[in-house]
């Protein structure tokens, strides 16, 4: 039987922050929280999720894993995360159709066009 993927794992200083924010961003819901990790998903039974740990490592280069996200309105999505306290980035991207955005604790992710 093969497996089945269960939750893309974000090392953090602040679990409950950067959850909470990532949360806010997908229309999501908190399932899961302790002092040390927080997990959202898009509704409680639905797998996959996204689970915040804390770590005590410091961000120091472009992630080698990120989200794309694909909105109905790029120019606004991109609008209201930046409202939210994402930041446009630069991360080696030359006229792409998409926008790069860090979240508030630099993990970067892609705004893609709208189709």
């Amino acid at each position: 039987m093969p497996s089945r993927w269960e939750q893309v794992v974000v090392d953090c200083a602040d679990p409950a922050r950067l959850a909470r924010w990532w949360a806010e961003a997908l229309d999501y819901v908190i399932v899961h929280e302790t002092p040390d990790e927080v997990e959202i998903r898009r509704t409680p039974d639905e797998l996959p999720g996204l689970l915040f740990g804390t770590s005590p490592d410091v961000k120091r280069h472009k992630n080698r894993l990120h989200l794309d996200l694909r909105p109905d309105d790029q120019a606004a999505e991109v609008e209201r995360l930046v409202g939210m306290g994402a930041r446009p980035v630069a991360v080696g991207q030359v006229e792409v159709p998409w926008v790069v955005l860090a979240d508030p604790e630099g993990n970067e992710f892609c705004v893609l066009s709208s189709a």
